[in-house]
């Protein structure tokens, strides 16, 4: 049995993931906060943080209540059980919401001063309130659907993270529920349309500056008695469920793996309520039947605002005419490596030398345009791919289709357990086969989470690989909001790796003696330990040693521990972590050559990217997978190397560049808590530096570069 030095000695070892991740939101809400973010941008990063804890509370919640469910009462390697660290959760996610709408509340004064408002209907001028009475009667009122509640209707289903009105009504002349009171009530609830703008736009003077919204829910209260003809509505509030949102997978006896998905997604729409939402000063005979159907009372948050300001992303880019509330505009750069144009050969170029694109501050359409080249091209025998998130009108899908219905050989790894993807990537899957693409699901019980894509292209004799290996989705869309770096090769050795992995996820194939990438769960944890000792190792040896590693998060302990020895060794290093840290910094004696920043800015920083001195011969891997167990032991995931001097200088130059930051890192301090980075330097804020290519992209002619030799020690 663990006794209480025990837990108290882990806690101040490890920091908890999910208050990590509570500390993770608050540094997003703090951008919300920031004067110097523009106005409509601080608008959606309230927006960011509604939308990451509905996950958060639909995931991580979700299975540490199934877990105290469960009876499980095993303290995690951060020193808490799942009772202790649920208590924890819900006071810090209270504190969270009511920070969230004092924001809110800020924010809309602001927005007031420059004419924006979200009004109420009793604010309207006679003009306004006509036309929001036209579009209530012409677009709203026939999507609406009011459903009752009483002995011959059940409970109807509601739908996780949708907004819905209960309705509590009166009828004289009809018997209704009696209650200890003496007053008699109907009870009905009505589900807000999704598919409408959650803010309507009201018409303005011409020429004003003014702008004027109102609330889809505020508009059908004012006109609730329509849904319900001789009824008296005395309580109309606003309430929304979170259910849990994970996917419970049998994919060992699942005959069709797609067909089991769709069933779960199915069984998602009723899985077991989270939490409660509901409007304050809710009607107390509506909230007792919500409680009594949901059966979630000690997870019940009043909110003294709108629910699910997620919608405000969504408002945010309604509104039109003010630039100067937005962040200045970026035009994406075509990597200089290939000449924008249709007549680019991305092909000779890559035979060349090794390109590196460096997302969002070079265009995604490079990749698009290679896949686009590689279907058409008479010479391209195959294409493979792995797909684990695609935009709503990805070209690669279209150009994919293509190539296989020319007769090229296309195989497609689609991730259908994607979390919140999973009906996107069955329709791309069943889109895929029908034009004659091979698609393959992945490996039981692991997730495909590598980025990688592999065309074959017979040139002359022989046939050549043209491999990308990437930190991000083959996502168009998120490519202009994450941070991503990819590596387009003809490495011979990378090549036949990156034929390997195909091979393992379709095939039957043996472990295999992998040439240059390392690959999870067979090999990529044990290729990150050797690293790290070896620059432990190093230190001892009075040789240079320091690591630099960015990922979005890190949680596995037996990383954390490996790095903690290294850092008693005398290893500096420096970890860039945007979200998650479970490794506690500057603790003495354990960490106290370990630096922990986290750079929450415009851009999602979602890259990882590992470097390491290695005695001064460094080396750079660029990778699919973060530091936490699930990436290095139940997914698919890909490391690949950097050999072309020019890349890795590129990458060298970009992490140097993030450590400079002085503006918007935060450091983790030995407490958990984080605090802005200030260096006394002038002040440099490394996602703004960054559009300037020319920092930190070497660029030499293709003509003037041979391909480099790979290390033998790799």
């Amino acid at each position: 049995m663990e006794t209480k030095q025990g837990h108290h000695q882990a806690q101040a070892t490890y920091i908890n993931r999910d208050l990590s991740w509570i500390e993770f939101n608050t540094r997003v809400m703090e951008e919300a906060q920031a004067s110097d973010t523009p106005l409509l941008e601080r608008i959606k990063f309230l927006g960011i943080v509604s939308r990451n804890l509905d996950e958060f509370m639909s995931v991580r919640v979700a299975g540490i209540r199934n877990q105290i469910k469960a009876g499980y009462n095993k303290k995690d390697f951060t020193g808490y059980t799942p009772a202790g660290l649920y208590k924890r959760l819900t006071k810090r996610v209270e504190k969270m919401v009511s920070h969230q709408y004092r924001t809110y509340r800020d924010l809309s004064r602001l927005l007031g001063k420059q004419g924006i408002t979200l009004t109420h209907y009793d604010d309207l001028s006679v003009t306004q309130q006509k036309a929001a009475d036209t579009y209530y009667h012409d677009v709203i009122y026939p999507v609406l659907t009011p459903m009752a509640v009483d002995q011959s209707r059940p409970f109807p289903l509601v739908h996780g993270l949708s907004v819905y009105l209960s309705v509590v009504l009166e009828h004289p002349n009809l018997k209704a529920t009696e209650q200890e009171d003496g007053e008699a009530y109907y009870f009905a609830i009505v589900q807000i349309p999704s598919n409408l703008p959650r803010a309507v736009a009201l018409p303005h003077r011409q020429n004003s500056k003014k702008q004027q919204y109102i609330l889809i829910e505020d508009l059908i209260c004012q006109h609730i008695q329509t849904l319900f003809g001789g009824y008296t509505p005395i309580a109309v509030n606003a309430f929304r469920l979170t259910r849990n949102a994970d996917l419970d997978i049998n994919e060992e006896d699942a005959e069709d793996l797609m067909e089991e998905i769709e069933n779960q997604l199915r069984k998602r729409r009723r899985s077991a309520p989270v939490r409660l939402e509901i409007q304050k000063d809710f009607h107390p005979y509506a909230l007792a039947q919500l409680l009594e159907e949901f059966d979630v009372s000690e997870a019940v948050y009043e909110i003294d605002g709108p629910l699910d300001l997620g919608f405000l992303l969504g408002f945010s880019d309604s509104v039109t005419g003010r630039d100067s509330l937005r962040y200045p505009p970026e035009i994406q750069r075509y990597a200089p490596e290939f000449p924008e144009g249709s007549d680019t050969d991305f092909f000779s170029v890559i035979r060349e030398r090794d390109v590196l694109l460096y997302h969002p501050y070079e265009s995604f359409d490079a990749i698009s345009d290679f896949i686009e080249q590689a279907a058409d091209d008479p010479d391209v025998m195959a294409i493979k791919m792995t797909l684990y998130r695609v935009s709503g009108k990805s070209s690669l899908i279209h150009s994919l289709a293509r190539a296989a219905e020319s007769g090229k050989q296309v195989t497609v790894v689609v991730e259908l357990k994607a979390r919140f993807d999973e009906e996107r990537n069955i329709v791309w899957a069943k889109m895929l086969e029908k034009a004659g693409c091979h698609v393959v699901y992945g490996l039981v019980g692991l997730k495909t989470h590598a980025k990688v894509i592999l065309v074959v292209r017979r040139e002359g004799n022989t046939l050549r690989r043209y491999i990308h290996m990437g930190t991000g989705n083959y996502n168009a869309s998120t490519a202009r909001l994450y941070t991503d770096v990819g590596l387009l090769t003809v490495n011979p050795q990378i090549g036949e790796d990156a034929s390997e992995v195909f091979n393992h996820i379709t095939g039957y194939t043996e472990s295999h003696d992998w040439q240059a990438v390392a690959v999870a769960p067979s090999t990529m944890m044990n290729k990150f330990i050797s690293l790290i000792r070896r620059e432990a190792d190093h230190a001892r040896n009075g040789k240079p040693a320091r690591i630099i590693a960015k990922m979005n998060s890190l949680s596995n302990q037996q990383i954390i521990d490996e790095l903690y020895v290294a850092s008693q060794a005398g290893v500096k290093i420096d970890l860039i972590v945007r979200g998650v840290c479970c490794l506690r910094p500057g603790v003495p004696g354990l960490s106290e050559n370990v630096r922990v920043r986290s750079i929450v800015d415009r851009y999602l920083e979602h890259s990882r990217i590992f470097a390491f001195d290695n005695g001064g011969e460094q080396e750079v891997w660029l990778a699919s997978a973060d530091w936490m167990t699930r990436n290095l032991t139940r997914r698919v995931e890909l490391m690949c190397p950097l050999f072309d001097k020019n890349t890795k200088t590129a990458v060298l130059n970009i992490l140097n560049l993030i450590l400079a930051d002085n503006v918007k890192a935060r450091i983790l301090l030995p407490s958990g808590n984080y605090e802005l980075f200030k260096n006394g330097e002038p002040p440099l804020r490394s996602q703004f530096h960054a559009w300037n290519i020319s920092s930190w992209k070497p660029y030499v002619p293709p003509a003037a570069l041979g391909h480099p030799t790979p290390s033998p020690n790799l």
